[in-house]
């Protein structure tokens, strides 16, 4: 996916007035999430993404330990001045739902597992039956 068709995206889903903050939510939101996943899965999610992005996921920083989703959504909040827990959310939201479309069924499927339960929903997909 393209810098642009990317932050395009990003920028409609969370109808941010500015491709700025629509570029700030996706750092933060990019940098938290590359803190969590690992191995074949993060390399490959980094692929598909513009390579900006894609350097923001790859950092090298490791979570300490793994954050639930509010916990994410929170950690977020906490990266980006003035944001809420519900803005945050929204930010959140609107990078992985982006994000889970780069990446297809297939490789959301395994980056899910490699985050704790609940995460379906930040990315905008249901959860399974």
């Amino acid at each position: 996916m393209r810098w642009q068709a990317f932050l395009d995206a990003v920028r409609e889903r969370g109808e941010y007035p500015t491709a700025h903050e629509a570029e700030r939510a996706a750092r933060t939101v990019l940098a938290l999430l590359g803190a969590h996943l690992v191995g074949e899965e993060r390399a490959e999610l980094a692929a598909r993404l513009p390579e900006t992005f894609a350097m923001i996921l790859l950092n090298p920083l490791q979570a300490a330990e793994p954050l639930d989703p509010e916990r994410f959504v929170r950690a977020t909040a906490a990266w980006i001045d003035g944001a809420s827990a519900e803005t945050a959310k929204w930010d959140v939201s609107a990078v992985l739902s982006v994000v889970a479309d780069a990446a297809g069924e297939d490789l959301m499927s395994r980056v899910l597992l490699q985050l704790p339960p609940g995460y379906e929903l930040l990315f905008g997909r249901p959860r399974p039956d």
